[in-house]
This record gives structure tokens, sequence and C-alpha cells, in this order.
């Protein structure tokens, strides 16, 4: 189709697509299915981190992870406001892309559906998870799609406050006594593995290939993942923390790392079906927030629409 051969060379020569832009259905399918996920994963991660607001050893521990928490939530929103507009040939709003995660049309990152049982893990979630998607954020700053690349710069720039408090605690806590040292040693054995399957596999799916073909995103799963690791790991091991993994090294001629694969099946079928240790618990909650108050929701709708009916 000629259109499409257009719109393709226009996004290889690095032109930016606009919302009102003409666009190929595959590509906005593609661009709704990334930032809904995105978006949803955003709200989904500040469950685990909010068991802990109320247990932070002090109250400016509180403050900050309060102040994260309520920075997360906000960037899912922001986030589905995109998906929203992309979803108007649809018809599809806000509501009903919130619904999609209580009802299994849209999945949210691994990491949000498992454990976080100590306040290392807390830490652990800001400088590992949040440094991860950071990475995988400011690949996306280079996205074809204007309104995300746009978006991301504000949600980039306030991840890395995310991550800096993560890595606020984990110093902490290395620092600390063998009982503190223990604590985040567990949680980073935890947490690795997840983190390697963070990044997705090591192919890419079709869509994920076509994604790159439109560049949506322009690294692959594994160059993120080599990214990652190469950051991550020397800082964990100048702690004196370890990893857990004993094939984890680095090629000196190449700088790539080899790394043990996570369990590929285990944490798909978790992230597809919602068997992770918290998935269900999680998704209590989200529906708590979601059906329990969608009253509250629509009448303050109500009320709005009334007041700007009498010009108030």
């Amino acid at each position: 189709m000629k259109a499409v051969e257009e719109f393709l060379a226009r996004v290889d020569a690095g032109e930016k697509i606009e919302v009102r832009d003409w666009m190929p259905d595959e590509y906005r399918d593609l661009l709704i299915k990334q930032i809904h996920m995105h978006a949803i994963s955003e709200i989904m991660g500040a469950y685990p981190e909010k068991e802990w607001v109320a247990k932070a050893p002090t109250i400016q521990r509180k403050m900050a992870l309060n102040a994260k928490i309520q920075d997360e939530i906000g960037h899912g929103q922001m986030l589905l406001r995109l998906a929203e507009d992309l979803s108007q040939p649809y018809h599809r709003g806000r509501e009903a892309l919130m619904d999609d995660v209580l009802e299994g049309r849209v999945k949210f990152h691994n990491v949000f559906h498992l454990e976080a049982p100590t306040w290392a893990d807390a830490g652990v979630i800001g400088f590992l998870v949040d440094g991860g998607a950071i990475i995988t954020q400011a690949m996306l700053l280079n996205s074809s799609y204007a309104p995300y690349a746009r978006m991301l710069k504000r949600i980039v720039a306030e991840e890395s406050f995310h991550m800096q408090h993560g890595e606020s605690v984990v110093l902490a806590l290395a620092s600390g006594t063998d009982l503190q040292r223990t604590m985040l040693q567990e949680a980073i054995n935890r947490w690795w593995p997840a983190m390697m399957f963070f990044f997705g596999p090591r192919e890419m799916g079709p869509a994920s290939q076509r994604m790159m073909m439109y560049r949506i995103r322009t690294m692959s799963n594994e160059e993120l993942r080599q990214k990652f690791i190469t950051r991550y790991a020397p800082r964990i091991r100048s702690l004196g923390i370890s990893i857990p993994d004993e094939a984890l090294r680095q090629d000196p001629r190449t700088g790539q790392w080899a790394y043990t694969d996570p369990d590929w099946d285990w944490f798909s079928h978790m992230v597809h079906h919602n068997t992770g240790p918290m998935s269900q618990a999680r998704l209590g909650l989200r529906r708590q927030a979601q059906v329990d108050l969608r009253w509250f929701r629509e009448a303050s709708l109500r009320s709005a629409a009334y007041h700007a009916s009498r010009g108030a």
C-alpha cells in the first residue's frame, strides 16, 4: 500500500508522528499495546511499595516512599490518557482501558507479581526495577510517536529520583549491620532473576520486531538487558553483595555478558495467567479501587459537568 510505504519512509527519515496524523492500523495497535501495558505496569507497580509506607523505618523514608508511589500512579494516568487518545477509533476510554487488567486483557510486568517481604525489597525495587525501567524508557525517548516520546521526558526524569531513593536505601543497608546486609543480599537474590526476565526473551517475537520496524522502539531486548547488567553488576559487587548467578561473566573482548537464563516458562505463565505469589492480592487491591469506587468517579464527573453547565 502506497500510504503505508510513505508512512514508513517518514519514520525511517526520523520524522515524528502526532496523534492526528494518518497512521497504519498496525502502528496504532502496536502503540496502544505498548503504552497500555506501560500504564498498567506503572499503576500495579505502586502496590509492592505501598505495603512498606507504614512500615518504613523513619518518617523521612515514609514520606519519600509515599511521594514515589504518588508519582507512579500519576505516570500510569498520564500514559492511559495517551492510550485513550489512540483508542478513539475503537471508542475505548480510560475506564475501559483500566478494566482490562481486571479482565485479563492486558498484562503487567513480571516484577509486580512478586513478593516484597522486607524493607530491603522496597529499596531493591527502586534500585533495580526503576533502574531497569529507566534503561527501557530512555530508549523509548527516541520513539517515532511524538506524544509518547514527549511524555517520557518527564517520566524518565522522575524515575531517576525513584532510582536514587532506592539506591539510598540499598547503600544504607549495605553499610549497616550484618543482619541488614543479609536482608539486602536476600532481596538481591529474589530480584535478580526477575530482572533478567524483565527485558523479555533473547529472540524477540513478531510484535516486537514490528515495533522496531516502525521505530516505536529502537533497541532489542538483549541490548537492553546487556546495558542493565553492565550498569548494575559492578555496582552490586562493589557493595560486597554477590549476584546469584555463577555464570555471570563479561567477555573482555566484546563486553558482552554471559548469564543464566531465568525460568522463561514460569515467569511467562505467571505474567499471562496472574499466577505469581502476589498476583491475585494486588489485582484485588486494583479491583477495590477500580470497581468498588467507580461510583465516586462517576459522581465527581457529574458534579463537575453540572458546575460547568452553570458557569461555575
